[in-house]
């Protein structure tokens, strides 16, 4: 961050100042005590659990120059009604100073599946091309997303925002903090749906970050989602395409996938003469998707199509949990996808499997629940059970209550026996697998993170991961 006075602090947050006014701020803003180094703002965050309050004798001791807190501490403070709210203004007041002393450019992301993906392949193509901002993990929310601008000083050239949403409202409180420049949409699915209230609920939510984007601001959208697509009925400036078809500004052609389940296709730009080979190292065909929304924000942003086909045949997977590939010692080839799931994200996990398998390998697929799809929950996990063995996935794990709809729609489609079991939670599905894995198999691990597979994941693959 900017380095910043106390009295800076307490001004941009609206805060009463409980400290000297001199007091410098040199180094990061940090939520979590442990992460406190010298010169840090502590933002003593209340919680449900944890009262970020409660450690700021550690903060202080650990260096912490001032405290952002809601009530009076013993230490340098500014004292505010409400932290949370108050670390989300003075992101804002940064933000407003860093675009007015330099050419700083935002990019907001936004999408029910492939906002992490898109972000991290967004952050390795612009690296290269000047000092790049990208959050950490899925830094997304009121609370990720200030952070992740705070980490922004004078140097940044680019600085790279997930938006994340769960009602409506939420990113436009997010593109009030910062708004982008351009604004990248990439999917209106069905995660979130049950908090939502319904798909056009979940399209509406999506379009204010088109309608939060900066003056001038640019909107790129999804030409294969029709909903996405649509936003640029109340895009307030330029728009840009991505996507398969024709009419996309940038699109993908001759789409093909490897046996390792990596996709290839030629990268064409509207306006450039040559189109350019990708091959992705990434797993799965739906990174095309993700693929083709880093590359339209790149070219936006001003770089080469000939530099970003490059860079995107060179990006790796960088955020843990996400189609994740581990080749075991043993010949298990792992594919870990637990972090999140919905009932689009999981066909393209399954798919990806079926492919990575082939004939030759067997297939195993390790499903837990999807959580937040609201009333018509136990439809969609019946219809993944259905799709399990459409795909010919020779072995499903389905774990926990929550996900039972997935083994009662594989029974009903047609599988039985030991083709699909149930297990009630993480510690019966690790014993299970322990039993039943065999060398060559490949296996998916797949659910939303609440659901807990994560832990089996990083247990199946180990710490060595491809």
């Amino acid at each position: 961050m900017i380095e910043l006075t106390a009295a800076e602090v307490a001004a941009a947050t609206g805060g009463r100042l409980a400290a000297d006014p001199d007091v410098r701020v040199t180094g990061s803003v940090v939520v979590d005590s442990r992460l406190v180094r010298k010169g840090a703002l502590f933002v003593a965050l209340g919680g449900e659990h944890v009262d970020g309050h409660d450690f700021v004798p550690v903060a202080v001791d650990q260096g912490a120059a001032l405290v952002l807190a809601a009530r009076d501490v013993d230490a340098p403070a500014v004292v505010v009604e409400d932290v949370q709210a108050a670390l989300g203004a003075l992101a804002r007041e940064v933000l407003r100073r860093l675009r007015a002393a330099g050419d700083l450019q935002v990019v907001g992301i936004t999408g029910s599946v492939g906002k992490t993906t898109t972000k991290d392949l967004l952050g390795q193509l612009l690296t290269p091309h000047g000092r790049t901002v990208v959050p950490r993990g899925s830094f997304n929310n009121e609370i990720g997303l200030p952070l992740t601008v705070l980490e922004a000083d004078a140097s940044t050239r680019y600085l790279v925002l997930e938006m994340g949403a769960s009602g409506l409202g939420h990113l436009t409180y997010l593109t009030r903090i910062a708004p982008p420049d351009v604004s990248v949409v990439l999917a209106v699915g069905s995660a979130h749906l049950g908090e939502f209230g319904g798909i056009e609920a979940v399209a509406t939510a999506k379009a204010e970050i088109v309608t939060g984007l900066a003056p001038g601001g640019t909107a790129v959208l999804n030409a294969d989602d029709l909903r996405v697509v649509a936003m640029a009925d109340v895009a307030p400036g330029p728009v840009v395409t991505f996507g398969t078809i024709p009419a996309a500004d940038v699109r993908a052609e001759n789409i093909g996938m490897d046996r390792a389940g990596c996709a290839s296709f030629d990268l064409r730009v509207r306006g450039a003469e040559e189109t350019f080979p990708v091959q992705l190292r990434l797993v799965g065909e739906h990174h095309v998707a993700n693929a083709l929304a880093a590359a339209a924000a790149a070219v936006r942003l001003g770089l080469e199509p000939r530099v970003v086909a490059a860079g995107l045949a060179e990006a790796a997977a960088i955020s843990p949990h996400r189609m994740a590939v581990t080749q075991r010692a043993d010949g298990i080839t792992v594919i870990d996808d637990s972090y999140n799931a919905n009932p689009d994200s999981m066909r393209a996990a399954l798919k990806a499997l079926a492919v990575m398998a082939g004939r030759e390998r067997r297939s195993v697929a390790v499903l837990g629940e999807m959580r937040e799809l609201g009333p018509d929950s136990r439809a969609a996990h019946d219809e993944i059970g259905r799709l399990v063995v459409r795909l010919n996935i020779k072995l499903l794990v389905v774990v926990g209550d929550g996900a039972g709809g997935i083994h009662d729609g594989a029974t009903q489609e047609g599988s039985w026996g030991d083709e699909t079991r149930f297990v009630p939670d993480v510690e019966a599905a690790s014993a299970l697998l322990r039993d039943e894995l065999l060398p060559g198999d490949v296996v998916l691990v797949k659910s939303s993170n609440g659901s807990g597979l994560w832990r089996l994941g990083d247990e199946l693959a180990g710490e060595v991961r491809a």
